[in-house]
């Protein structure tokens, strides 16, 4: 099984992706329910805009031959720095044939998996439907310390519940997508959910001993604001482009958000991540380690834990080409002089 192998079998079994070529949003521009971005796509595509409008500086001659991919994240470590993004609601956003239940339990199966076999870890998602959330604590059980269990921004009290489940089931951490306040999949569901204040925050580090983390910062501000409440880690997102039209992309914002937390809380990114080089670059603006979201359901869906896999080892093995080719020996502090603006 190779990639092409994978994709062709994805492009036959989701009718919520066209699984292009080039994954950038203007074949599903306004696709929700589906993987596209909402109305006219434009925070989808600036995610892909923002990445391009850098250009890796070539330090060949430095020497790097053994390049190591490996990270330390909230005390763990890494063979590579990405993990897989929260991705809920299978049958509703990819419409895959099938029981929703089931479906969904495949899915987080695959994506646990592969992360667990790769050497990395996996958020699981959330959405208005019970059994969306439950999949990904099922699979938390069965693979301790590898999942993060993601909640959407529902009431405190709700979201505490969750993560208190998430806890016994041994996950790794918790987090929560507040990003997804305005995100249409819970309208459907009937479970509108809204926006989060720093008290809330605080109220759920205050009660549970997980390490929490706080997913759709776009702004020093906030992440400063999730730091000071005691939040572990966030991450820079604007949910995919799923939630608001017209934003900035995330590596528009991710250096002064480094700028402001950097060191005081783990810092993630996702956003129009697709190849080992875009790894490069994210970290290079300040990141820790990177989602992966699209591309990784793609291969879910088309190849299982397997698939899955492949792809994480397929970023790996181009991070490694990207770092020997610019100089990068290590992922503990990547220097910003490999990156040039275009």
């Amino acid at each position: 099984m190779d990639m092409q192998e994978i994709r062709v079998k994805a492009r036959e079994k989701m009718k919520g992706c066209h699984v292009c070529p080039q994954c950038d949003g203007k074949a599903c521009i306004g696709e929700i329910p589906g993987f596209g971005g909402l109305r006219t796509a434009r925070s989808f595509m600036r995610n892909i805009e923002a990445l391009r409008e850098y250009g890796l500086v070539m330090r060949s001659m430095v020497g790097v031959e053994e390049p190591d991919t490996s990270v330390e994240i909230l005390g763990r470590k890494l063979a590579l720095p990405v993990l897989v993004a929260p991705v809920g609601g299978i049958v509703l956003n990819a419409k895959v044939d099938g029981d929703p239940a089931e479906v969904e339990q495949a899915y987080d199966e695959a994506v646990t998996q592969g992360a667990m076999e790769c050497g990395t870890l996996a958020f699981t998602g959330d959405s208005g439907a019970p059994y969306m959330y439950a999949s990904g604590i099922q699979s938390c059980a069965k693979r301790p310390g590898i999942v993060i269990p993601t909640i959407k921004p529902r009431e405190d009290d709700k979201i505490i519940e969750k993560a208190v489940l998430a806890e016994r089931s041994g996950a790794f951490a918790v987090a929560c997508d507040i990003d997804a306040a305005t995100l249409i999949n819970m309208r459907i569901f009937g479970r509108p959910v809204g926006p989060k204040r720093p008290e809330s925050i605080r109220k759920v580090v205050q009660s549970i001993s997980l390490p929490f983390i706080v997913k759709g910062i776009m702004s020093p501000e906030e992440a400063t604001a999730c730091a000071d409440a005691g939040a572990k880690g966030i991450v820079v997102s604007n949910h995919g482009g799923r939630v608001l039209d017209g934003m900035a992309g995330t590596a528009d914002v991710l250096p002064a958000i480094a700028a402001a937390v950097k060191g005081r809380l783990a810092i993630f990114v996702d956003g129009g991540v697709r190849h080992g080089e875009d790894v490069l670059k994210m970290l290079a603006l300040g990141a820790d380690a990177v989602l992966l979201g699209r591309p990784v359901s793609i291969a879910a869906i088309g190849g299982g834990a397997a698939g899955v896999k492949l792809a994480l080892d397929t970023i790996r093995r181009e991070l490694a080409d990207a770092m020997m080719i610019t100089g990068t020996q290590s992922l503990q502090s990547v220097p910003r002089h490999i990156l040039h603006k275009l």
